[in-house]
């Protein structure tokens, strides 16, 4: 599922063995971020995921064949309740789904630059809750 989902957003073929990137996943992400996992209802399968901070989300896929159902935007929803009122996040450039996804989420463009693993550009992203009213 991840693997597919990044492969078909930015149109590249990943070079790396699965067991190089499930370890990667293990060391890199699982280990230094929370990780909630949606799955299928019916089938138990996995069908979506994301890793967060209460800074930063650093993955969030949705299997190809359940994009545009709400899954993303649910799991992107948990991560702001959980953030301290801001997160910042990277996306490749050739991602422009991805990029829209985001920005209808409330993130905003903060920088761009280049991710040396991949070389391609890449866009940082950061999303601000919005100030709550203060009843006096």
């Amino acid at each position: 599922m991840w693997r597919n989902s990044f492969e078909r957003a930015i149109d590249i073929r990943d070079p790396h063995p699965i067991e190089q990137q499930l370890q990667a996943l293990n060391e890199q992400v699982v280990a230094g971020s929370r990780v909630l996992v949606a799955l299928e209802k019916n089938t138990s399968a996995v069908i979506g995921f994301i890793a967060y901070t209460s800074t930063t989300v650093s993955q969030l896929y949705v299997h190809v064949d359940h994009q545009n159902q709400g899954i993303g935007s649910r799991l992107l929803n948990i991560a702001k309740e959980n953030s301290d009122g801001f997160l910042r996040l990277f996306t490749f450039q050739a991602n422009l789904r991805a990029q829209q996804f985001y920005e209808r989420h409330g993130f905003k463009v903060i920088g761009r630059g280049f991710e040396e693993k991949w070389q391609l550009n890449d866009v940082e992203y950061e999303w601000t809750a919005p100030l709550r009213n203060a009843s006096t």
